[in-house]
């Protein structure tokens, strides 16, 4: 699947879970957090494709996709991206 496509789903997901995105430009990759109530994920604008699908990806799992279909191969992916994200950090 293509990156676009990635973020096509992703961003889908994130509306079915009442997340608003927004792509803004900064010092910063990104990530999921709560503005006055309102669920927002950040994504810095100026990222590639393939590293802002990462940042949605993870920011979901953060978030819980457990009650939301969501594609196998998209499933696979967010998982997959929050494993990658968990060993950085340590």
């Amino acid at each position: 699947m293509k990156n676009d496509e990635l973020i096509q789903e992703l961003q889908a997901v994130a509306q079915q879970l009442g997340v608003t995105i927004r792509y803004e430009r900064g010092d910063f990759e990104g990530g999921f957090c709560i503005l006055r109530e309102q669920k927002l994920l950040l994504v810095n604008r100026r990222l590639m494709p393939g590293k802002k699908a990462s940042v949605l990806a993870v920011a979901l799992q953060e978030i819980g996709t457990d009650n939301v279909f969501l594609k196998p191969a998209i499933r696979a992916f967010v998982e997959d991206e929050a494993a990658k994200f968990l060993r950085a950090q340590r």
